[in-house]
């Protein structure tokens, strides 16, 4: 039997973690130019954040693949809200400030 305030707190939780990962995304792409060591920066971002990700979806697919399903939800509605509102000409155009060593 499923239980509804579960799978609201599955979505909610969705979206935490879709926040987390695109939030994530967004935040290494931002500094990536800046960065002294790009490809470690990226690396490192990818790693951290897919770890975590994967890790809650196998918590929640322990308690039931429909937790899971709607956790997935919740996570591609993230997506989209955050591909909406971070879109490129919203953004001020900032530069790096670089020193010369």
């Amino acid at each position: 039997m499923m239980i509804w305030f579960y799978i609201i707190l599955s979505v909610l939780a969705g979206l935490i973690l879709g926040g987390f990962f695109f939030g994530g995304l967004w935040w290494t792409v931002q500094r990536i130019t800046c960065s002294g060591r790009p490809y470690l920066l990226s690396v490192a971002s990818f790693l951290i954040r897919t770890t975590f990700i994967l890790i809650a979806f196998y918590f929640l697919l322990q308690a039931g693949w429909s937790y899971l399903l709607a956790a997935l939800a919740g996570f591609l509605v993230s997506r989209t809200v955050l591909a909406y509102k971070l879109e490129p000409k919203k953004q001020m155009k900032g530069g790096c400030v670089k020193s010369d060593h």
